[in-house]
């Protein structure tokens, strides 16, 4: 994901004229990697993405959008007065961004960022938002809508949904419904299957996984009737035509972004619980068989605070962003 290197500030040590990341001692990988602190000084970063000028582009719920360079300590603002800002993607120079009951988009213009435009107001929200956005093969943008309560009959048919609309913010539909809080978003590469992180209810307890569902057109994935259920690894409830999920992951454990490392094999974030160390902050790796449906999963990464947003480069390193230190991890095989 790096193809510049900016924002160069705080300690590091060089080694053949290249600028070394700071060591994660505070991270515990699976065997034959290691973690890096890549950038620091972040307030609460919520979202990622390399723009086509290979910069590290970062949103933070503060409702800043920053720039963050290899060990930078004071990432630069480039735009600002964002509602919770939880999505960016790129298509060419232009920036998406969702946040809180709207889509908005800027260009890249000379190195800054100009010409902001909203493209979709009036989403509804409450409990939960609008979250991650990506951009389809076919040009149009994708990005969940979360519920607005935790176990209700919405009012709007876009709450707890996949939304789809064209870049010039035109042609809204809703592409599938019935996921209470449709938070990380990701293509597979090959197949161009849509997959999403699903938080589960909170009123069930223990009972209900968070769930990686394969987002497919028309389809319903339950809430607020029917949930995947964590220790029976099937759907309960009232579940005609509900379509099960593609994996069961960790009851109240808080799913977050998710990214591709090659085809079959994905990572999930998983945020974990406001007040309480039990369940999540941690990376999972989710391997899928060729039907899209998980075959294996396991924790890759512990020791963060809050991890939050995924995001994988061309060299299939991995970068974290973790909500509460402020900080975006660089994950990388160990050469």
């Amino acid at each position: 994901m790096v193809a510049a290197l900016f924002l160069l500030g705080g300690a590091a040590s060089a080694r053949n004229g290249l600028l070394l990341a700071r060591p994660a001692p505070e991270l515990r990988l699976e065997s034959g990697w290691v973690g890096e602190r890549y950038a620091t000084g972040l307030t609460r970063p919520t979202a990622l993405a390399f723009g086509p000028d290979g910069r590290l582009y970062v949103a933070q719920e503060t409702g800043q959008i920053v720039v963050a360079g290899r060990n930078s300590t004071r990432p630069r603002v480039l735009a600002r007065g964002f509602t919770t800002p939880l999505g960016l993607a790129w298509s060419g120079t232009r920036l998406f961004i969702s946040s809180r009951g709207r889509l908005d988009s800027l260009n890249l213009i000379g190195g800054r960022l100009r010409v902001r435009r909203t493209l979709v107001r009036g989403l509804p929200f409450g409990r939960h938002q609008q979250d991650n956005v990506v951009v389809g093969r076919d040009g149009r943008l994708y990005l969940g809508s979360g519920s607005t309560c935790d176990a209700c009959s919405e009012r709007d048919r876009r709450s707890a949904t996949i939304l789809s609309v064209r870049p010039n913010g035109r042609g809204l539909v809703v592409v599938a419904r019935g996921m209470r809080n449709p938070y990380g978003l990701a293509f597979q590469p090959r197949t161009g299957r849509l997959y999403a992180t699903v938080n589960g209810q909170d009123d069930l307890g223990q009972e209900p996984a968070e769930a990686l569902v394969q987002v497919r057109p028309n389809h319903d994935y339950g809430w607020p009737r029917c949930w995947p259920s964590f220790a029976r690894k099937r759907l309960v409830g009232r579940c005609k035509g509900v379509t099960p999920p593609a994996a069961y992951l960790e009851p109240r454990s808080g799913a977050g972004g998710i990214a591709f490392a090659g085809e079959h094999t994905a990572y999930i974030a998983l945020w974990g619980q406001y007040f309480g160390r039990k369940h999540g902050r941690t990376l999972v790796r989710v391997e899928l068989g060729d039907d899209g449906r998980a075959v294996a999963q396991r924790v890759f990464a512990r020791g963060f605070a809050h991890p939050l947003a995924v995001l994988v480069d061309r060299a299939a390193s991995i970068y974290v962003s973790d909500w509460e230190r402020g900080i975006v991890y660089r994950l990388r095989r160990d050469a």
